[in-house]
């Protein structure tokens, strides 16, 4: 199963993004393949900060327009939304551990500690802090669209 990180779904739902095209079309992929694919609800509470934040994006998208963008992906019958499991703090404190990860990038190791619980092998983001994080392949579909 492929999770999708926040940055691609900022770029897949702003039209002024350089990436936006690319991003687009990868969540149409994902969402048409009819095979299962994931967000984790990590990610979607980043998304809805960062498309209506004035200091990001001017304007901003309203809202009501940002929720019903993740209202929409969640129609996809394949999505399956990701959150801690009962596990959760074991799986995370390894993760800082083990890479001795600390500030900003413990939101990445918690993504990833997510994804690792609920068997998700592979991470669609451009965001390269998701590098240091070991056990979890880590694919940027934007440079490589043969996904």
């Amino acid at each position: 199963m492929i999770a999708v990180d926040t940055n691609i779904l900022v770029y897949a739902h702003r039209a002024d993004s350089a990436w936006h095209g690319a991003a687009d079309q990868c969540i149409a992929e994902l969402a048409e393949s009819g095979r299962p694919w994931a967000i984790p609800w990590p990610c979607i509470h980043e998304f809805l900060a960062v498309v209506t934040h004035p200091k990001i994006y001017r304007p901003p998208t309203p809202v009501p327009t940002a929720i019903q963008q993740v209202e929409r992906w969640m129609e996809c019958p394949t999505l399956a939304l990701l959150g801690e499991s009962e596990e959760h703090w074991a799986v995370l404190k390894s993760i800082l551990l083990a890479g001795h990860l600390a500030g900003p990038v413990v939101h990445d190791a918690r993504v990833v500690a997510i994804c690792r619980q609920h068997g998700v092998k592979t991470v669609w983001s451009a965001d390269r802090d998701f590098s240091r994080i070991a056990g979890i392949k880590i694919v940027n579909p934007l440079l490589h669209p043969a996904r």
